[in-house]
């Protein structure tokens, strides 16, 4: 399937008009900038996101099992689909560190967050040469179809969400050195 003009606007559609409030938002000064602290407003639709993400990622490592199964019918398969499947496992780990930072509200959040969005193309990247060089095919057999969009979409939605991220007011006096105990200190 090649993608069309009205594809593309479609994708643009979708992702451009959640930009543009976000940013809209994010530009307009608070009233009250010390009272944005906490899981609210667009932080609330990042840490559902980020809850979500591990298990997006083991649903498609689980909706992978019979490509795997075919895949492992291939001389050196199965050290293609245990390494592959090891990559992604490392991910979900990674992505599941992430949560807790943000859950336990720490400053650490910020960062962690910066290195899962650039773990997604990397992440591919090891992916595809794994599968290349072990199977012992190119990389243009190993990246057919569409291969590249879901990566690229999600790269620039997460790149989207880190602008968020480096930019709120409510993430700047979520996410602080103390952490959320010394906030219950701070609020007795």
């Amino acid at each position: 399937m090649h993608f069309s003009f009205w594809h593309w606007a479609i994708v643009l559609l979708l992702i451009g008009v959640p930009v543009f409030f976000a940013v809209r938002s994010a530009i307009k000064p608070s009233q009250n900038p010390a009272g944005l602290v906490g899981f609210g407003g667009w932080l609330m639709l990042l840490a559902i996101g980020q809850a979500l993400s591990p298990l997006r990622t083991l649903v498609a490592l689980a909706s992978s099992s019979d490509g795997y199964r075919q895949l492992m019918t291939l001389p050196n398969g199965t050290l293609a689909v245990y390494g592959e499947v090891a990559l992604l496992l490392a991910f979900v780990v990674f992505q599941v560190i992430v949560f807790i930072a943000m859950l336990r509200r720490s400053y650490r959040f910020k960062q962690l967050f910066l290195y899962q969005s650039f773990a997604i193309p990397i992440v591919f990247l090891l992916n595809t040469v794994w599968i290349s060089a072990v199977l012992g095919i190119p990389v243009s057999q190993v990246l057919t179809g569409n291969a590249l969009v879901a990566p690229v979409i999600s790269f620039a939605l997460t790149g989207i969400w880190v602008a968020y991220v480096y930019k709120s007011v409510r993430v700047r006096n979520t996410f602080t050195k103390e952490g959320a105990s010394g906030q219950v200190a701070s609020a007795s």
